[in-house]
């Protein structure tokens, strides 16, 4: 090929980088000032521009249940995002059109810290306001998503879901093995016996076990009182396994199974709001540049394997046929 052709091609592919670039910035800075009066734009660019009439107000917790690190330029706007809802449900708290919340739960759980704080704001919600709560349950409601769901007035799970996981763990690594083998040493100097947890004597592990006792007696009665349930009824069932939605219906758990249509109608029709509000999430600039140059550029035949091993491993039930090569 000769040199004037490679420099056309060139010019040719930082022409296209560029546009695309360009395109990208234009789009986003045009909605951005389109919607720069819209409404208050909270933590994590959630615009929060509620109607102003009577509405119920979804709330999505989708993914873990954790702190939110990131608020900045390139802060990521998939999954759960704990500042910014919980500053969306001070919202609604203080919005007198809002008239109940449609709690939207796909999520294994997360940390002790934020599932408490979330179940506590929406427990706040229901006694600043009156409103009702309630609650659909979709791929997974486990574990902390659990905890979530029960501040609702009325539980309806998907057939297909996965919930319950009432339980609290905490784990780590014993490396003093590994380290044997490189040749790898490991020194702390401490100030009392407890501070170091590398190597777990039978003192430490019953610390520990105390703490987690302590936070599972917390989530038994969040349970209780939830589903009016005894403390002693919800230990039977908190053993830490999880349940299908038939299961969780036949121990109490949930109220009903059905689609999220026919739950949204349902609790349309009882409140007698037919306004459902969900709020938008504006992304940076930077964030949106920098998510479409990684879409333009193909993933590897090894970087794709990789996801479709880590999508089939997550212990969810599959629909999934194996293909013959």
């Amino acid at each position: 090929m000769k040199k004037k052709q490679i420099i056309g091609l060139a010019a040719a592919a930082a022409v296209f980088i560029v546009t695309g670039v360009i395109s990208v910035l234009t789009n986003t800075l045009s909605q951005s000032i389109l919607n720069s009066t819209a409404g208050e734009i909270l933590t994590g660019g959630m615009e929060f521009s509620a109607p102003l009439e009577d509405y119920i107000a979804v709330v999505r917790v989708e993914g873990t249940i954790q702190e939110q690190t990131d608020s900045g330029l390139f802060a990521e706007t998939e999954g759960y995002q704990h500042t910014t809802t919980m500053e969306y449900i001070d919202r609604l708290i203080e919005d007198g059109n809002n008239r109940g919340i449609l709690l939207y739960v796909d999520s294994p759980g997360g940390t002790v810290y934020e599932s408490e704080e979330l179940y506590d704001k929406l427990n706040e919600y229901k006694e600043e306001t009156g409103n009702t709560i309630w609650c659909y349950m979709a791929h997974y409601a486990a574990s902390g998503g659990y905890m979530a769901s029960v501040s609702a007035d009325r539980i309806y799970a998907n057939r297909n879901t996965t919930t319950g996981s009432i339980g609290v763990i905490m784990s780590g690594y014993d490396m003093t093995g590994l380290y044997e083998k490189l040749g790898i040493r490991y020194i702390s100097i401490t100030s009392g016996a407890n501070k170091d947890s590398s190597q777990m004597t039978e003192e430490q592990v019953a610390i520990y076990q105390s703490q987690v006792d302590e936070c599972y007696t917390r989530f038994v009665d969040k349970v209780a009182e939830g589903r009016g349930m005894s403390a002693d009824d919800v230990r039977t069932l908190a053993d830490g396994r999880t349940y299908t939605a038939q299961q969780a219906l036949d121990n109490g758990l949930i109220d009903e199974i059905g689609s999220f249509e026919y739950m949204q109608e349902q609790m349309m029709s009882e409140t007698g709001v037919y306004t459902v509000y969900e709020p938008t999430t504006e992304e940076s600039m930077l964030s949106a540049l920098f998510s479409e140059l990684e879409r333009m550029i193909p993933k590897s035949e090894a970087q794709i394997l990789k996801e479709t091993a880590e999508e089939m491993e997550s212990g969810v039930l599959m629909y999934y046929a194996e293909q013959l090569q």
